[in-house]
């Protein structure tokens, strides 16, 4: 059955991907087979050839995705990492990307230990300083990779803004949307090009899949190239990895939803509190990215950081304390976690050694305020 896009993101979320089965199976199948039967004149039966380079699990994956991000197509990968790495990939050596100073820290890595011994040139951009956007544009990049909220402070890039200027320049607007998802955030209708997610973290939404994913506009030539990436170089999701993320996919609105009022919650709880220094949360009033979050998204998300006040020590504290939160590094899942930034980020870190960032998940926000209530000391 074909179900327009003109249904509502919800309905969408819960059918967008879906083929047709001839056993009538409500949960669909999962096509476990690395190759495909060919008939005695040697043609295939289906569009399939072998499952590196086609399956139908990822088919409708990536049928989800495109969908409810409004883009024409999607490529999907094993990880977040290998789908940002084969975007970069399509680019050619000598090429110049300008991606955020705040940026995650496997995307730093990527740039600059391995990508840039292949050609590739990047730029390090405060996205949010137009002087330093307009610096960089000046030296003709390919493309700008934005993430906006960004990891960990979660400072608000306006996209629309610095789309434009990248089209105005020639190059080519990324953004990483894993923060915030299509439920809340939709960039390709602010005018970005291209959306990367790490669907490992919401759209799979609990903790047991790792995925990526990049979704490209209408009338952009982009996929052929990712299509040759993905398939020569191989870093595909495997049907039940697939699989798992389009059955996560169907309680993403709701999930995201409730997770990101809880986020609030919390981060009034922390921005009120004499033991925290200082609360990164576009959902407050006060935060420097509040007006722009609020006229670009649908919502403010589920994930916040601190700082608190005594330093290090006290973050290690108050991480040593926590009863509920799990302390681990990932985000998007069901259950709540924590962690010391720096500490995962390695010794070249830049971000704050007394922050602590949070994924909040899907626990009463009473019973969360409480657990950091106790844990601040």
């Amino acid at each position: 059955m074909d179900r327009p896009k003109t249904y509502r993101i919800e309905t969408r979320s819960v059918h967008a991907g879906a083929s047709d089965n001839p056993l009538g199976a409500v949960a669909p199948p999962i096509h476990l087979s690395t190759t495909f039967e060919r008939d005695a004149g040697g043609e295939l039966a289906s569009d399939f050839i072998y499952s590196r380079s086609g399956n139908p699990d990822r088919t409708a994956l990536e049928a989800a995705v495109a969908d409810l991000e409004g883009g024409a197509e999607c490529v999907c990968f094993a990880s977040g990492l290998a789908a940002i790495h084969s975007l970069l990939l399509t680019l050619a050596p000598g090429d110049l990307v300008l991606a955020p100073k705040d940026a995650y820290h496997g995307t730093v890595k990527l740039a600059k230990e391995s990508l840039a011994r292949w050609g590739l040139r990047t730029r390090f951009t405060d996205f949010l300083v137009a002087a330093d956007v307009e610096a960089g544009l000046a030296e003709g990049p390919a493309l700008a990779i934005l993430e906006t909220p960004s990891n960990p402070t979660l400072r608000v890039t306006d996209i629309a803004a610095v789309a434009e200027r990248c089209h105005s320049a020639g190059a080519l607007a990324a953004v990483d949307n894993t923060w915030m998802t299509p439920i809340l955030q939709r960039p390709l209708a602010l005018g970005a090009d291209i959306v990367i997610h790490a669907t490992t973290k919401y759209f799979g939404g609990h903790s047991d899949v790792t995925g990526g994913a990049v979704v490209v506009r209408d009338g952009l030539e982009l996929t052929p190239r990712l299509r040759f990436v993905q398939t020569e170089t191989g870093p595909v999701p495997s049907p039940f990895d697939a699989w798992l993320l389009r059955r996560g996919m169907k309680t993403l609105p709701l999930r995201i939803r409730t997770q990101s009022d809880t986020a609030r919650r919390l981060a009034e709880f922390l921005n009120g509190d004499p033991r925290v220094a200082e609360t990164f949360y576009p959902g407050l009033p006060a935060d420097p990215g509040h007006e722009v979050q609020t006229r670009q998204a649908d919502g403010y998300g589920a994930m916040l950081s601190f700082r608190v006040d005594g330093g290090e020590d006290h973050a290690r504290s108050v991480l040593s304390r926590v009863a509920l939160f799990v302390r681990a590094t990932s985000l998007g899942g069901v259950e709540s976690l924590v962690e010391h930034r720096a500490l995962v980020e390695g010794p070249d870190s830049k971000t704050p050694r007394d922050l602590i960032r949070v994924s909040v998940g899907l626990e009463h926000p009473d019973d969360l305020i409480a657990d950091l209530d106790q844990a601040l000391g």
